[in-house]
């Protein structure tokens, strides 16, 4: 499934189920193109994150669209950042698996977004562990890509070698979500007031 440029297909058809489930929440809201215009600012954001080195707001910036705008939205925002910066980074068989993995951060944040808008501990609760399940789905992507096949033993040798890279993908959701969380989350509620979305 994974072989010489299968990737390519594989990653354009989670970006289009990803645009579907974006596009089911349209139909049930009135305001789906100012919803649209704030999805593709955010998008651009954790695009522009994934220039920044060491430490990447990517994750966070994507919790912070699921709890605001809704888990369809934070799916969306992570799923389409995978793919849109990878044609900078470079497209592969990984591709779909980040796609997955932010596209999954931002659903549950949306879902869990009422306790994680009221409990700040919470919330940075869930972007570490968030670091952590991001790390955990790539590392799936790695196994694939040296066994040709899922192996356990070399799953948890894999998740091994990538600590250094799970704490950084952590802290960095601590700090970004420190930092970014209320700012971002009042100029996200004061625009879905205003413009009713």
């Amino acid at each position: 499934m994974f072989g010489r440029k299968r990737h390519i297909i594989i990653s354009l058809g989670v970006a289009a189920l990803a645009l579907l489930l974006f596009a089911a929440g349209f139909e049930r809201k009135s305001t789906g193109t100012r919803r649209l215009v704030i999805v593709s600012v955010m998008t651009a954001l954790c695009f522009a994150g994934r220039f920044i080195p060491f430490l990447k707001p990517i994750s966070a910036l994507t919790i912070i669209s699921g709890m605001y705008l809704g888990g369809e939205a934070g799916f969306l925002v992570g799923a389409l950042t995978a793919i849109l910066s990878n044609f900078y980074f470079g497209q592969g068989p990984w591709t779909a698996f980040q796609m997955l993995a932010w596209g999954m951060i931002g659903l549950f944040a949306g879902i869990l977004s009422e306790p994680l808008k009221r409990n700040r501990l919470l919330l940075l609760c869930y972007g570490f562990v968030a670091g952590i399940g991001y790390s955990f789905i790539m590392d799936i992507w790695t196994v694939l890509w040296y066994a040709e096949g899922f192996r356990l033993d070399l799953y948890i040798a894999a998740l091994g070698t990538a600590i250094p890279y799970t704490v950084s993908y952590a802290v960095s959701n601590l700090l970004f979500l420190s930092l970014l969380a209320k700012p971002f989350g009042e100029k996200l509620s004061r625009i879905q007031i205003k413009y009713g979305i």
